[in-house]
C-alpha cells in the first residue's frame, strides 16, 4: 500500500490485492446501513453517464440472491467463530435482506481484521437497523474481549413528524462500534485543554506543582478495604493495615516513572503516608 494513494473499486478486492497483513493503524468504515436509501454516485463515466458499478455500490439496498448466497456459504465453509455466527443468523433471519447484508459484510470484516496492526483499532459506523447484528459479527471476527465501546452519535434533532406519523420516537442517532485488534492496541484519551471548564478542573484538582512546573495531585496508596494479596513490604516500608492499592510490580514501574512519592518526613514504618500522583 502506497502513501497518499486513493483506491477506487470494491473494497474487498482492494483489500485482498493491495493491502498487506497488519499494515494499518486505524480503520474507520461507514458502510451502507441496509436502510433502503439511495446514495449519490461519487464518480461519473467520461461521457458523463453514471457508472453501473457505482450505482450498485452506492445503492443502499441489499437483497438475498445468488451472490449473497454464495458469500454466505463461503463464510460458513471457513469454519470458526464467524462461521458459527453466520449460521446462527441464517437460522434466525432466513434468506432475508438483512441476511444478505450480513453475508456481504462478513468477508470484508475478516479482511479488515487481517490488515489491522496488533496495536490498531477499528470503528464501524452503523445505525440501529443492523447495529445489534453487526456487533455480534464483530465479536466473531475480533473477539468479544476486544470490544471497547459502543459510541452513540447524535447526528440531528429528532423530527416531530417521525414521532407522530410513525408512532415512534424520531431516529436521530448513529452507532459506532469500537474494537481493538489486541490488548496491545493504543488509545489516546482526548481532552479539550482550551475549554474554561477544563482549566478550572485542573486548578481545583491538581493543586501540587513539581520542579518543572507541572501540576499534579496526590492520593493515598493505602487500600480502603483489606487486601491480603496486596500486603507486602516495599523498600523498608511496612505494608499498610489494609494493604497497598496496587501490586508490587506496578509499584516498581511507578517509582521508575516518578508516579509515586514517599515523603521524606515519613519513616518506613509509616506507610500510611505513601502517596500516588496523577
Amino acid at each position: 500500500m502506497e502513501k497518499n494513494q486513493l483506491y477506487y473499486g470494491d473494497n474487498l478486492t482492494v483489500l485482498g490485492e493491495h493491502i498487506k497483513d497488519e499494515s494499518v493503524d486505524l480503520i474507520y468504515l461507514d458502510p451502507p446501513f441496509n436502510s433502503r436509501q439511495d446514495y449519490n454516485v461519487l464518480f461519473a463515466e467520461r461521457d458523463g453517464t453514471r457508472s453501473a458499478s457505482q450505482i450498485m455500490a452506492f445503492e443502499d439496498t441489499w437483497e438475498w440472491n445468488t451472490e449473497s448466497a454464495r458469500a454466505c456459504e463461503e463464510i460458513i465453509e471457513r469454519g470458526g467463530r464467524v462461521s458459527e455466527a453466520i449460521q446462527a443468523f441464517r437460522t434466525f433471519l432466513g434468506h432475508s435482506d438483512m441476511m444478505a447484508y450480513l453475508a456481504m459484510m462478513a468477508p470484508r470484516l475478516i479482511e479488515l481484521h487481517r490488515v489491522l496492526k496488533v496495536t490498531g483499532s477499528i470503528y464501524l459506523h452503523c445505525d440501529p437497523t443492523a447495529s445489534h447484528y453487526l456487533k455480534m459479527l464483530m465479536d466473531g471476527v475480533f473477539g468479544a474481549q476486544q470490544f471497547r465501546n459502543e459510541v452513540t452519535w447524535k447526528r440531528q434533532v429528532g423530527m416531530s413528524s417521525a414521532v407522530h406519523e410513525s408512532k415512534r420516537f424520531g431516529i436521530c442517532t448513529d452507532i459506532l462500534l469500537f474494537y481493538a485488534k489486541s490488548e496491545a492496541a493504543q488509545f489516546q484519551p482526548q481532552y479539550n485543554k482550551d475549554a474554561p471548564e477544563y482549566q478550572e478542573y485542573i486548578r481545583e484538582r491538581f493543586t501540587m506543582v513539581d520542579k518543572d512546573g507541572r501540576r499534579f495531585q496526590a492520593t493515598s496508596l493505602v487500600n480502603p478495604a483489606p487486601r491480603p494479596n496486596l500486603t507486602y513490604e516495599y523498600k523498608g516500608y511496612k505494608p499498610p493495615r489494609n494493604g497497598w492499592m496496587i501490586t508490587k510490580e506496578k509499584m516498581e514501574r511507578g517509582i521508575v516513572r516518578a508516579d509515586f512519592i514517599f515523603p521524606r518526613t515519613s519513616p518506613p514504618e509509616s506507610a500510611e503516608r505513601a502517596m500516588r500522583t496523577s
